[in-house]
C-alpha cells in the first residue's frame, strides 16, 4: 500500500484512482460500505482514500478529551485490509481549513490527486466552514470528468452505523455492541511502559500502555485479547482507568494481565482488544481485598473466553 502525508505530493502510481473522502476514524461497517461501494463503481481503477490528520475536531476544539477509535497507523492497516492501496492523509491544519470548495476541488481532487472517481457518504462536507456539500461535490467534479458516488448510510435498527455511534457505546461500557458496528473487536494499540510494578508484587504482573489519543472506554475491568508482535494472541484481563485503591493520581490508562505469560514486554507495540467489561473500576479496602478480586476477574475472564473460542 502506497501511504501519503503530502496532497501536493501524491506519486503518480496514485493517480487516476477511485477515491473515498472521510475521516475513518475506527474503519466500522460503515466505512468498509463506502469502501466497497466506490470499489464497485470503478472495478477497473487503482483502490484509494483521502482522509485527514488531526482530525478536524481536534482543530476546531482542542480542548475536548481525546476521542479517537484508532492511530492513524492502525486507519492505514484497516484500510489496507479492505483492498484501499492508496491513502493520502492530508494535513488538516489552520491554512487546509480554510480551503475554499471550488478550491478543494480543483486544486486538491484534481491537481493533486488526480481522481478518476469520488465517492463519500451523504453527509459529507468539505471546504472552509464546511460551506461546500454533496451535491456542490457533484457539480464541481462532473464539470471535470469525474464521476461521484453519493452512498447511503449504512444502518441497523439503532440506525445510521458511525464513529459517534461506538464512541458512545464504549464509554457506557458496551465493548461487544461497538464490535458488532466495528465488525470487529475494539483495540487499544501502544507502547508497553515500565511501571510500578504493583501488578506483580500482587501476583498478577501486567503490561501498562497509556490511553494517548484513544477515547478513553467506561473504567473498569475488562475480558481481553493481546496481540503481540510476532504474530500472537494471548488472552487476558485488564483494568482501564486511575487504580482507585491504589490512588496513585496519575491519568487514566490500561493494565493487561496476559494468562499464562512471563515474557518481557517492555517496549514492545501492544494491540490490546476489549472483549467484555466484567465491572466497573471500584475501590476496596486493603490490597489483599484487591488481590482477592483480581483473582476473581481472571477466572470469570477465562471463562468469558472460553464461550468465545
Amino acid at each position: 500500500m502506497i501511504f501519503c502525508t503530502n496532497w501536493q505530493a501524491v506519486p503518480p502510481s496514485c493517480w487516476g484512482a477511485a477515491i473515498a473522502l472521510g475521516n475513518f476514524d475506527g474503519v466500522h461497517r460503515g466505512h468498509v460500505h463506502l469502501v466497497q461501494s466506490v470499489k464497485m463503481a470503478r472495478p477497473g481503477c487503482r483502490l484509494g482514500v483521502l482522509t485527514f490528520e488531526p482530525h478536524p475536531r481536534t482543530l476546531f476544539r482542542p480542548q475536548d478529551p481525546s476521542f479517537r477509535l484508532m492511530s492513524p497507523e492502525m486507519r492505514a492497516q484497516a484500510l489496507e485490509e479492505q483492498g484501499v492501496s492508496c491513502v493520502v492523509q492530508a494535513r488538516f491544519d489552520e491554512a487546509f481549513s480554510h480551503i475554499g470548495a471550488e478550491a478543494f476541488v480543483r486544486d486538491v481532487l484534481i491537481g493533486g490527486l488526480h481522481v478518476a472517481h469520488v465517492a463519500c457518504g451523504a453527509d459529507f462536507a468539505f471546504g472552509h466552514r464546511r460551506e461546500g456539500d454533496v451535491a456542490l461535490l457533484e457539480a464541481l467534479l462532473v464539470a471535470h470528468g469525474v464521476g461521484v458516488s453519493i452512498v447511503p448510510p449504512l444502518a441497523d435498527v439503532a440506525g445510521p452505523i458511525s464513529s459517534s455511534r461506538i464512541r458512545r457505546l464504549l464509554q457506557e461500557g458496551y465493548p461487544e455492541k461497538a464490535a458488532e458496528l466495528l465488525g470487529r473487536y475494539w483495540a487499544i494499540t501502544g507502547e508497553v511502559v515500565k511501571g510500578d510494578q504493583r501488578g506483580r508484587e500482587l501476583g498478577f504482573p501486567t503490561a501498562n500502555i497509556a490511553l494517548g489519543e484513544h477515547i478513553e472506554p467506561a473504567r473498569g475491568v475488562y475480558v481481553v485479547r493481546v496481540h503481540l508482535p510476532d504474530e500472537r494472541l494471548v488472552p487476558g484481563v485488564a483494568n482501564i482507568g486511575r487504580r482507585p485503591t491504589i490512588n496513585d493520581g496519575q491519568e487514566s490508562r490500561l493494565e493487561a494481565h496476559l494468562f499464562d505469560f512471563d515474557e518481557d514486554l517492555y517496549g514492545q507495540i501492544l494491540k490490546v482488544e476489549l472483549v467484555a467489561l466484567l465491572r466497573e473500576e471500584k475501590r476496596f479496602a486493603s490490597l489483599d481485598d484487591l488481590k482477592a478480586h483480581i483473582a476473581l476477574d481472571a477466572a470469570q475472564a477465562r471463562e468469558v473466553l472460553a464461550t468465545r473460542a
